[in-house]
C-alpha cells in the first residue's frame, strides 16, 4: 500500500530536486506500514509528478519540530507558524529517496481516485 500526498507545486518541485527533505503535515496517515509516497502536485499543475520513500515520520511539539526541520523543510518561520497555528504538535516526513517521473499523469485516470485534500491510500 502507498499514500498519495497532495503537495503544493513549489514544494513538490523542491522535494523532487532534493532541496526539501522534510515534508510537514498537521495530520498523518494511520498505517505505519506505508513506505512510499506518490507526489501529487496540486493546482495549477494537478498531476502526479513523482514519488519518494519515507525514511521516518517524526511527531514533535511545534517549537521542537521547527528546530528539527528548519534547515530542510524549505519554509519560513512565518509560514511554519501560520501552518501549525493552534496546534501543539506536528509531523514531518523525512524523505529518503525521491524519483521524478519522466511522464506525469492524471490521478483519476491512473489510480481511479480524486485529488486528495491531504492524502489518500492506494494499492
Amino acid at each position: 500500500m502507498k499514500v498519495i500526498l497532495s503537495i503544493k507545486p513549489i514544494y513538490a518541485e523542491k522535494i523532487l530536486n532534493g532541496e526539501k527533505t522534510y515534508e510537514l503535515r498537521k495530520t498523518i496517515f494511520k498505517n505505519s506500514e506505508i513506505k512510499k509516497v506518490i507526489v501529487y502536485a496540486s493546482s495549477p499543475v494537478s498531476r502526479v509528478i513523482g514519488e519518494f520513500e519515507i525514511d521516518k515520520i517524526i511527531n514533535q511539539e511545534i517549537n521542537s519540530l521547527w528546530e528539527t526541520t528548519k534547515d530542510s523543510s524549505c519554509v519560513t518561520r512565518d509560514f511554519f507558524d501560520s501552518y501549525f497555528q493552534n496546534k501543539k504538535t506536528g509531523y514531518a516526513i523525512k524523505i529518503k529517496k525521491y524519483k521524478r517521473y519522466v511522464k506525469t499523469f492524471d490521478i483519476q485516470k491512473e489510480y481511479g481516485v480524486k485529488a486528495p485534500q491531504s492524502f489518500s491510500y492506494i494499492e
